[in-house]
């Protein structure tokens, strides 16, 4: 998969695309019927597969921290897309010039001229253009002017639930991963390297890989029994902390994993962690020797949470 940063760049690499637009946060089941769709639509015109994303989000730009909490960062949304076979994604930047844009301007300037697009997949629910005032109905009109093909894609439902990643979002912060990893179509996972720490778990007792989240705000919050596949390969379990360590009056967040059985260095390799069960929330606790006691009964609980329902 060919990464394109930038409209303008995009301009000089692109002759003609067969697109679609969306933050695809989660890249859920939804978002991979659409890419299956255009994968085929594409193939039958012979363009290339392309998908515009905006970073920040769109969201992210207008509510700043009140914006949802992502469900990936965007070096995993790429992972995932390429899976899909994409063969383009254009990473375009969403600031203030290209939010108080006119719709015309967007689709003259962005879809005409930049990306050339040929066939455009897009929901009926699209809004675009200073004040949202550009819609489905106005791609269809300009479609026909400018010579693309526009194409609605489908909500995907599964069990007449309309499956988007605020639903996904709303399941994970209801602790319902079950539901989740159904909605998504994978387990919900956390990629992000291994960075040094202020060794408190060491001395407790429980050594922590602590995770570098490139985002302030995450949809799940507590502990957690987690599975953590490293660069290797190999897969261990474990139970993690996501929150604020209010013990020690932390502030910013941060994902501990204390992996069972565990004794190499992997300070600054990316690892993958898998959140398989929620154990509780996060807690202050009056003392160390009190944190210490209750991780005691989180390994307990995870271990055998992995023993019930991961026999080998």
């Amino acid at each position: 998969m060919q990464l394109i940063r930038g409209l303008k760049k995009a301009s000089q690499v692109l002759q003609s695309c067969a697109l679609t637009i969306g933050n695809f946060d989660g890249v859920h089941l939804g978002h991979q019927a659409v890419l299956r769709h255009l994968r085929q639509k594409a193939d039958e015109l012979h363009l290339p597969m392309a998908v515009l994303l905006f970073e920040p989000q769109p969201r992210e730009y207008f509510m700043g921290d009140n914006a949802p909490a992502r469900l990936m960062r965007l070096r995993d949304k790429l992972y995932y897309l390429q899976q899909a076979n994409v063969d383009v994604a254009i990473v375009a930047k969403f600031d203030r010039a290209f939010a108080e844009q006119s719709a015309q301007q967007f689709i003259e300037q962005t879809l005409v001229k930049q990306l050339h697009v040929k066939f455009l997949s897009i929901g009926d629910d699209f809004q675009f253009g200073a004040n949202r005032q550009g819609n489905f109905a106005m791609l269809k009109q300009a479609g026909d002017r400018f010579g693309f093909t526009v194409e609605d894609n489908h909500s995907f439902c599964l069990d007449e639930q309309r499956i988007s990643s605020t639903t996904i979002r709303e399941a994970l912060a209801k602790d319902e991963l079950s539901l989740a990893e159904s909605l998504l179509g994978k387990p919900y996972r956390i990629f992000g390297r291994v960075i040094h720490g202020n060794k408190l778990g060491r001395t407790l007792g429980f050594p922590t890989a602590n995770i570098r989240l490139h985002r302030q705000v995450n949809p799940i919050k507590g502990v957690y029994a987690v599975k953590v596949r490293l660069k290797s390969g190999e897969i261990f379990n474990g139970v993690a902390n996501m929150g604020k360590r209010p013990t020690i009056n932390g502030v910013m967040q941060l994902l501990e994993v204390h992996l069972f059985d565990f004794a190499k260095t992997i300070y600054g390799e990316q690892v993958e962690v898998e959140f398989c069960h929620k154990i509780r929330e996060e807690m202050k606790f009056p003392s160390f020797d009190d944190l210490k006691t209750q991780i005691k009964r989180d390994v307990e609980t995870a271990k055998a949470f992995f023993s019930k329902n991961f026999k080998k």
